[in-house]
């Protein structure tokens, strides 16, 4: 049995309780990411492989382990080549260069403007240079997302590049069906959007989100990031994002208060409750693919290259949110959507796709295995969590169950700095025996003590406990 280490928040079957989700960060900050890394479980679970989730870490010390326990690495990725995971990419980078395994990564991407200008990227080179040397070190060539990253990268003098789009979309192999299932929108349609918090704040996105809300009752927003998740759940507004009062995950917006907000912690829930959908448009790729995926009808207002390179390669309908007009009506962008090119091209993309895992010596359940139908199954007997929606509720039960788990929190938290202390008082009377004989006392348990006492506390606080 072949072992693959895949770098997810979570494994797919892993029923993870809403509290815990949020306070665990299962989503890394973006429930996007759950979206590709679920489908690259799905893909690469075989009769003869077993994928395990190392829940996003990218620790130096576990190499040894990881190079005895495991055939392959494998990383889906995003948006990495980007200046706020400089230092993300570094550890990875780190990691990877103590492995003796193969490392396949699956799907990078640059992020930059519209206009596709690398020059906002040249001071992390060095750290994206030293990255895919890595990679290219232990595979035959590195997935990218598109257009503009394979030509970033060949500018670096890196010949093994090869664009496969995003695991993702390849999640029913090669079957995609989206079809308009109405003439046209109406007010009584059911509308999903979604948008980052840049999009709302700078890109004009707030007021589309207000027109529609205004012209269609039954519009939803879905949010992704980990602040959105928890001003639902827990009203915190303590991240920095959380200012952003345009956005309808902030409790003072009016959508907050009719319950027509919603984030998912699981794939599953998120794709099924799209299900029943007429339309999914905004700035967020992985939210217009998880409908695209059920089958509904979505266009993209890209925003930045990373959106803008995937719609092109898988033909999805998309529009420069720098060319939105201030009249915009999702019932236009419904209207013009065609969605031919994407199923028609999906089958060769397909092939290309799993052509690139056969060459980096991955098998695909698709090619290899049954299909994905064992995982299917296996999913549909597990019981997750509904999307996160607004704390509207003042029944006694909704704040049984967030008051039991800050009880529990507590009390672990109380049983840590409990064992903490003993482990202290134990280390400084060993310091003091270490003085008395001459010997130099190692700071090490200290410095583990305050990062334990220290992270638990900022979790708790940051989950607005």
């Amino acid at each position: 049995m072949k072992r693959v280490l895949l770098r997810s928040g979570k494994s797919p079957f892993d029923v993870v309780p809403v509290e815990e989700a949020l306070q665990r960060d299962v989503i890394a900050t973006n429930s996007g990411n759950l979206i590709f890394s679920d489908a690259t479980h799905k893909i690469l679970e075989t009769p003869g492989t077993e994928v395990v989730s190392n829940g996003m870490k990218a620790d130096v010390a576990s190499a040894a382990l990881i190079n005895a326990e495991y055939d392959a690495f494998v990383v889906p990725l995003a948006n990495a080549f980007r200046p706020s995971f400089e230092a993300g990419l570094k550890r990875l980078t780190r990691l990877i260069r103590r492995l003796k395994i193969p490392v396949v990564v699956t799907g990078v991407g640059a992020q930059t403007g519209l206009n596709y200008d690398p020059a906002r990227l040249k001071p992390i080179e060095p750290a994206v240079r030293d990255f895919v040397s890595a990679v290219l070190d232990r595979s035959a060539s590195i997935g990218v997302r598109g257009e503009f990253t394979e030509q970033y990268l060949r500018d670096m003098g890196f010949k093994d590049v090869e664009v496969i789009g995003c695991p993702s979309l390849f999640m029913y192999g090669k079957e995609l069906a989206v079809h308009k299932r109405a003439p046209q929108l109406t007010a009584e349609s059911r509308i999903a959007i979604n948008g980052s918090h840049s999009a709302v704040q700078k890109q004009g996105l707030g007021k589309v989100i207000d027109r529609t809300h205004a012209r269609y009752p039954h519009l939803r927003f879905i949010g992704q990031n980990l602040s959105d998740a928890r001003q639902l759940h827990w009203r915190d507004l303590s991240d920095p994002n959380a200012k952003v009062k345009a956005i309808p995950t902030h409790p003072d917006h009016p959508m907050y208060g009719e319950d027509k907000v919603r984030v998912y912690i699981d794939p599953v829930t998120w794709i099924d409750d799209l299900r029943g959908f007429d339309f999914s448009f905004g700035s967020r790729i992985h939210g217009n693919i998880a409908a695209l995926l059920a089958g509904t009808p979505a266009t993209v207002l890209s925003g930045d290259s990373r959106t803008l390179e995937l719609c092109r390669y898988f033909d999805i309908p998309h529009l420069r949110i720098d060319k939105v007009p201030a009249d915009l009506d999702p019932a236009k962008l419904y209207e013009d959507a065609d969605f031919g090119k994407l199923m028609s091209g999906h089958h060769e993309r397909f092939e290309r796709f799993t052509g690139f895992l056969d060459r980096n010596g991955l098998q695909n359940t698709f090619t290899h295995g049954d299909g994905g139908a064992a995982f299917e199954a296996r999913l549909r007997k597990l019981s997750f969590p509904a999307g996160v929606r607004p704390w509207l509720e003042a029944d006694l039960g909704s704040l049984a169950a967030r008051m039991a788990f800050m009880q529990r929190t507590i009390a672990e938290l109380t049983q840590d700095n409990e064992r903490l202390k003993r482990d202290l008082t134990r280390a400084k009377a060993g310091s003091r025996s270490s003085k008395a004989s001459g010997a130099v006392p190692a700071p090490s348990v200290y410095r583990r003590a305050r990062r334990v006492v220290g992270g638990p506390i900022r979790r708790a606080l940051q989950s607005g406990r």
